[in-house]
């Protein structure tokens, strides 16, 4: 057996019963790693002492009764990848950037923590478009990633190193950050589950910033059953985060329906089915779509009228967040320092100059303009009320059904080197994700098909604010529905 291709979950099982140790599983990890990572790229850094940390988890199982075992966290000795902008202390965490290339975290995000106390192995970091600005992990300052299905192809961005690793089977699960899509779109072109929480669901402490206001962190993994068991690990109030909270201390309202589906009420966002989507993301997603009808939900179309709005908004709000956070990035306190630098101004323009690429720099140039006296009524203050605007239409629509069901993106992964001279174009790989980030809502993507050449298709569900477990039940259920598993 290759238990590189276990679930999560079937891996826990494994373990507790013995079947093969933490070393076992650890080890077969990094093996492929060494084999596969060479041509994919997906790693940045490969922890060395991961082999060490599973040696003494197999030294807790050798010595634990059975009761112990049985009574172990659910992620206990399982190898996860970690998305190179989530700090782990005392290792590098260059968030794809030469800006960063030398700086080593102080402390563990909360995210980390709270995998560290569940038992699991960190394997290393994964690649990333800079700063997580881009669609395609070619942003990364350290070499793109490639797609595990078609290494042609890219493998989505910007937690592209996160999604190749799971699909490659060189982590069994992996954490990636999401601001726009950049864990939905890469799980939709690798064939794997990525879900987005809702806003404050997730800390965000230890997680370097892009846009404060729209970043989550989110699980990438195998199945939807287990990308909840590690929502379940990381979720949660944080005293570092004032925007994290609790779940449990707000009462939610949830529809009925059985495990089957019956009664649940599927909306289908009319705008997401129109011009530029690819044929064979249509067909796939509305297979799904009748495969749940015929399982008893009921299917109605609904309408998002602020949709096409989405992408213009986002891109004024993020621009000017990024230009605010990435402002601290000036050669004096950490970072890249510019060498042999005249004067105070020369250490800040040359130090960004030379640490920054092309994207981060269109970014920060845009988000200083849009907040620049003259021009902050009629760019960021228009975008925040079109953001109003974009929540509203997801509050009416869902005053009538459950759940938002369409494609992930508009087409299957695109060839590596297609787009990176038409930003507009890349920009639009994240069509159909972006608005959920500007309400703030939890969304899913998971397998739903592959087209005529293997590429894989995404089917994304989004669910109201604050309804992360009602999102993951129907998409279990939507999954044993769909009978397509993605393989690398």
């Amino acid at each position: 057996m290759d238990i590189t291709s276990l679930t999560l979950s079937a891996a826990a099982k494994g373990l507790r019963e013995r079947a093969f140790s933490v070393s076992d599983l650890v080890g077969a990890h990094l093996d492929a790693i060494a084999q596969k990572d060479g041509v994919l790229h997906a790693y940045l850094h490969v922890f060395d002492d991961a082999r060490e940390a599973a040696r003494s988890a197999d030294i807790r199982i050798a010595t634990a009764n059975p009761l112990d075992i049985e009574a172990l966290p659910p992620l206990f000795g399982v190898p996860i990848a970690v998305k190179d902008n989530i700090l782990v202390e005392g290792r590098q965490a260059t968030a794809g950037s030469k800006i960063l290339e030398h700086y080593t975290a102080s402390y563990d995000a909360t995210v980390i923590r709270k995998l560290k106390e569940q038992g699991a192995i960190i394997l290393g970091k994964t690649n990333m478009d800079e700063f997580a600005m881009g669609s395609s992990t070619e942003y990364s300052a350290f070499g793109p990633t490639k797609n595990p299905h078609d290494v042609t192809r890219v493998p989505g961005g910007s937690s592209g190193g996160s999604a190749a690793a799971v699909a490659g089977r060189m982590a069994i699960a992996a954490l990636g950050s999401d601001t726009g899509g950049s864990i939905r779109q890469p799980a939709a072109f690798c064939g794997v589950v990525g879900m987005k929480p809702t806003y404050g669901a997730v800390s965000r402490h230890g997680l370097i910033a892009m846009a404060s206001s729209l970043d989550v962190i989110g699980p990438l993994a195998k199945t939807v059953g287990d990308a909840e068991i590690i929502f379940d690990a990381i979720r949660g109030k944080d005293a570092f985060d004032a925007t994290a909270y609790d779940e449990t201390e707000i009462p939610v309202k949830h529809s009925m329906f059985d495990k089957k589906l019956k009664n649940l009420r599927v909306g289908v966002p009319k705008e997401y089915f129109g011009a530029g989507l690819d044929a064979d993301v249509e067909k796939a997603v509305r297979r799904v779509l009748q495969n749940m009808e015929h399982a008893g939900a009921r299917i109605e179309e609904v309408t998002l009228p602020h949709a096409h709005l989405a992408l213009p908004a986002y891109y004024i709000i993020v621009p000017s967040e990024v230009s605010a956070n990435l402002a601290r990035l000036d050669g004096q306190r950490y970072g890249h320092h510019a060498k042999d630098a005249d004067t105070l101004y020369d250490v800040y323009a040359r130090s960004r100059d030379e640490g920054f690429g092309t994207e981060v720099k269109r970014r920060i140039m845009l988000g200083t303009y849009a907040l620049s006296a003259g021009y902050y009524d009629a760019y960021y203050l228009k975008a925040q009320k079109v953001r109003r605007l974009i929540a509203d239409d997801f509050n009416r629509a869902f005053e009538r059904v459950d759940i938002l069901i369409g494609p992930t993106t508009p087409a299957p992964a695109f060839p590596l080197g297609s787009r990176n001279d038409n930003p507009l174009e890349m920009y639009l790989a994240d069509i159909y994700t972006v608005a959920v980030n500007l309400a703030g809502l939890p969304a899913l993507s998971m397998p739903a098909g592959a087209n005529a050449t293997g590429l894989p298709i995404g089917l994304q569900l989004i669910a109201p604010r604050l309804e992360d477990k009602k999102l993951f039940h129907i998409a279990k259920q939507a999954e044993a529905v769909i009978g397509y598993t993605a393989k690398a």
